[in-house]
């Protein structure tokens, strides 16, 4: 873990899974990733992004909401109490912050208003450079 000379909460860096990175990174289908290793958080945000841009937003509603649930889990077990940063750089994180967005994005899509905006704020509270790099 970082340490932070702000005296705020430290950031939480999840561990890195390079098996499951490495295989979505050498266009291994996100179904199998997913199949293998299903507590990744980013291959749950890619078949999210997938279903979105195909227009199955009820899918990517699902497989956000997976990566999101997936990831919080592996936030808690790595110290995480509710809130501080989850830093965007660390990329380990990604998975979970890009989950997060797409979430978001879905519960929109659907009219889930107030869980779009919770999802946003989320976002931004926790990584700044992950919603403006995902366009929140």
């Amino acid at each position: 873990m970082t340490n932070n000379l702000l005296g705020g909460l430290p950031p939480t860096e999840l561990p890195d899974n390079a098996e499951a990175r490495e295989a979505l990174a050498n266009d291994v289908d996100p179904f199998e990733v997913a199949a293998r290793h299903p507590d990744y958080p980013g291959a749950w945000a890619e078949l999210a992004d997938r279903a979105f841009a195909r227009g199955g937003v009820i899918d990517s509603y699902a497989f956000a909401r997976t990566g999101y649930h997936r990831g919080l889990d592996q936030l808690r077990r790595a110290g995480w109490r509710g809130q501080g940063p989850v830093p965007w750089e660390h990329e380990p994180n990604r998975g979970f912050l890009r989950a997060l967005h797409a979430l978001a994005r879905a519960a929109a899509a659907i009219g889930e208003d107030d869980e779009a905006e919770r999802c946003r704020t989320f976002l931004k509270d926790s990584s700044p450079t992950a919603a403006e790099a995902l366009g929140n």
